[in-house]
């Protein structure tokens, strides 16, 4: 069965080493919150992208990742130092505290602008914006969020301090990109009245 996660993050880790390996690469996180009882073959997303440990030891974790992976998020762009948000796999006796996050990636988006109380405007590409509802749910980089106005090309989330405090919204800033996953009932839907759905 695969992961599930809530979009509740857990942990801001450290990012230690990005190793790139042809068209994969070897990534290495800090984080001994998540690292604590993890072993290989266990899921965690980074950002919201479900990635298997196939190392876990003095509080840090190492995954690979394709190079699907990387031409659908944006974890090819970090580096030694960047803060990325971590959650472990839902437990089936956990608490559904955001909405059901599969960790697959469906694009990245662009924060457009930031207003005051931290209301944030993202940039939504035209095939993912049309799964978004206002009110409705969207994982962005793995957290879970509620979609308080949206455009035809952009969607306004707004921050608690939280949020802010805990993940790595509250450092990012007009320009820098954000991996999005969109509510998987609305792929449903669509599907089911004979829309086409590309994931």
């Amino acid at each position: 069965m695969d992961a599930v996660f809530t979009g509740i993050v857990e942990e801001l880790g450290e990012v230690v080493a990005l190793e790139r390996l042809d068209a994969s690469a070897r990534l290495t996180v800090r984080g001994p919150l998540v690292t604590a009882d993890a072993s290989a073959g266990d899921s965690i997303a980074v950002n919201g992208v479900c990635l298997t440990v196939t190392q876990a030891s003095d509080g840090a974790f190492s995954v690979d990742m394709t190079g699907e992976t990387l031409s659908r998020s944006s974890l090819g762009s970090l580096g030694p130092g960047s803060a990325v948000n971590l959650e472990r796999s839902l437990r089936t006796d956990g608490r559904l505290g955001g909405h059901i996050v599969q960790g697959h990636v469906d694009g990245t988006g662009t924060i457009r602008r930031r207003e005051p109380w931290d209301v944030v405007r993202i940039g939504v590409p035209p095939e993912l914006a049309r799964y978004t509802v206002e009110k409705g749910s969207i994982a962005v980089d793995g957290i879970s969020l509620t979609i308080s106005r949206l455009g035809p090309d952009w969607i306004e989330v707004t921050l608690i301090p939280e949020t802010l405090a805990r993940t790595t919204l509250g450092r990012k800033q007009p320009g820098e990109t954000v991996n999005l996953e969109v509510d998987v009932i609305a792929k449903y839907v669509e599907r089911l009245l004979g829309g086409t759905v590309r994931s």
